[in-house]
């Protein structure tokens, strides 16, 4: 038994026939016909054309003559010396006047509560080298910090301090400009004095 695969097989076209000796000869292809779409596009674009060309022709043909406009005869005008400057014109101003006798009154607010400064601590450490290795890439970051020797309950540290600082904004400005450059952790704190 001949394996036949019937599910892949091609149908069998209705122009062709079978020939002799199981080969399929074709019949003549039908003749094309003309596409009725493109006729009609044709068509109009030739007619477009023709029409372009007749109302071209038609105003290269049209002699009508325009109305001319005549303008009326300037009165011709003195020169006057270029170099003369027209009179000064008198100056009035009346603030001046009104200045001489008006009082500023100034509403000074009082500070009752003292204003505490500010300090940024970025870091505590046990060793000095530390502190200073700390404190250069502060510097390299445009700031300048401090080390301070602290002698805690703990034992000897060696804090990395920046400020004082008027306002706690420009405390958080300096620790933004710390954070871009890769040095987290800074604290803002009041001011412990020294």
């Amino acid at each position: 038994m001949s394996n036949r695969d019937y599910a892949n097989r091609k149908p069998v076209s209705k122009g062709r026939t079978k020939a002799k000796g199981g080969r399929r000869k074709s019949a003549q292809p039908a003749p094309k016909r003309f596409p009725l779409l493109l006729s009609l596009v044709t068509v109009s674009l030739v007619g477009g054309f023709g029409y372009f060309l007749w109302s071209i022709n038609d105003s290269a043909t049209d002699t009508t003559p325009e109305p001319v406009v005549v303008q009326p005869a300037k009165p011709q005008v003195q020169k006057k010396d270029p170099n003369a400057l027209p009179p000064k014109p008198k100056e009035e101003w009346t603030y001046q006047q009104e200045l001489e006798n008006k009082q500023v009154e100034v509403d000074i607010p009082e500070n009752t509560a003292p204003t505490r400064p500010y300090q940024m601590q970025c870091g505590s450490f046990r060793k000095q080298s530390q502190a200073d290795q700390m404190k250069a890439m502060i510097a390299f970051q445009g700031l300048e910090a401090q080390v301070r020797k602290v002698e805690g309950s703990s034992g000897i540290w060696y804090k990395v301090v920046l400020g004082p600082y008027d306002r706690k904004r420009a405390a958080e400005k300096h620790r933004h400009i710390l954070q871009r450059g890769g040095l987290n952790g800074c604290q803002i704190w009041f001011w412990e004095g020294s």
